[in-house]
């Protein structure tokens, strides 16, 4: 497929007009001095450790304000990446402490998916799990990296041009329950907050973004099997998957679910909608469930 980036229309042109990385050559930003040593340090810490927890977010902290303002191209989970460590939880946590970016979930995808397999990471962010999963899931693989922020997706499509999966695809939109234009709440605080739902945002921050629905994004890219999705859009998860599970033919609903827990703000009982169509419950973490889909048709 080769590393690409496309849009669910004029979003093509925001990402361009909007994007904030800086596209000098990867390495220009390579840790150095006292961040170097600081970056080394905190990926030995243990994440079953409150101690070292608590020691990794301090020295983070300090490392950040070193940095002051610069990011740092490293390679992390498998891939290379160039990540800005300021206003966006996920590149804090994938540049300085791997480790406790949600290990149960990437050891169930790499367990679960075989070479060769499709997945779609929607809520991509910079691609922290679409390059996890690229890195392991060899060149006949399929993986959509789906990001409706243009300068997040900027970034997304940086990262994903350092490596040599060529299996990524880079798609610039929202996905919703119906297709069209629509508001998105950016959190300038954390930019993986960012919802089409006012939940916790700063409602002053708002964005027009291109949506589709799950089911036109998979007709789309013809997709004919699906064998995970990794859905993080802020407590809009019902609002995707309800129309995608009645709409879907069986073969297209996906082996495995990990679905950021968003129980307080769906409108519907996710996970018995989801027990409806033969998955099953099979983890839960702190922010994420994992759903197994285990009979065609439940007893």
């Amino acid at each position: 497929m080769g590393n690409a980036r496309d849009a669910c229309g004029p979003a093509a042109r925001l990402a361009s007009a909007r994007g904030m990385s800086d596209h000098q050559p990867y390495g220009t930003y390579a840790p150095a001095g006292l961040v170097a040593a600081i970056a080394r340090r905190t990926l030995r810490f243990s994440p079953d450790s409150w101690r070292g927890r608590r020691m990794a977010m301090f020295l983070r902290r300090l490392a950040i304000t070193l940095m002051r303002g610069k990011p740092l191209d490293v390679e992390r989970l498998g891939a290379r990446m160039r990540l800005h460590p300021y206003n966006n939880n996920c590149e804090k946590k994938v540049l300085f402490t791997p480790q406790f970016f949600d290990p149960q979930e990437r050891a169930l995808l790499k367990a679960r998916l075989e070479p060769g397999c499709t997945f779609l990471d929607i809520g991509a962010n910079i691609g922290a799990y679409a390059l996890f999963v690229a890195a392991f899931a060899g060149p006949r693989a399929r993986i959509l990296a789906v990001e409706p922020q243009p300068d997040i997706f900027d970034r997304l499509t940086y990262n994903i041009a350092q490596n040599p999966f060529h299996t990524v695809k880079a798609v610039a939109c929202a996905v919703a329950d119906k297709a069209g234009e629509l508001t998105l709440f950016v959190d300038p605080r954390n930019r993986g907050e960012s919802s089409l739902k006012i939940v916790g945002t700063n409602e002053s921050a708002q964005i027009k973004v291109p949506a589709v629905t799950l089911m036109d994004l998979v007709r789309t890219e013809g997709l004919t099997r699906i064998d995970a999705i990794k859905l993080d859009v802020e407590g809009a998860e019902d609002l995707i998957l309800e129309p995608f599970l009645r709409e879907a033919p069986p073969a297209l609903l996906p082996k495995l679910l990990v679905i950021e827990d968003g129980v307080d703000q769906w409108q519907i009982d996710l996970p018995k909608l989801l027990e409806g169509h033969g998955y099953r419950e099979t983890g839960r973490t702190r922010l994420n469930r994992m759903f197994e889909r285990v009979a065609a048709n439940p007893a």
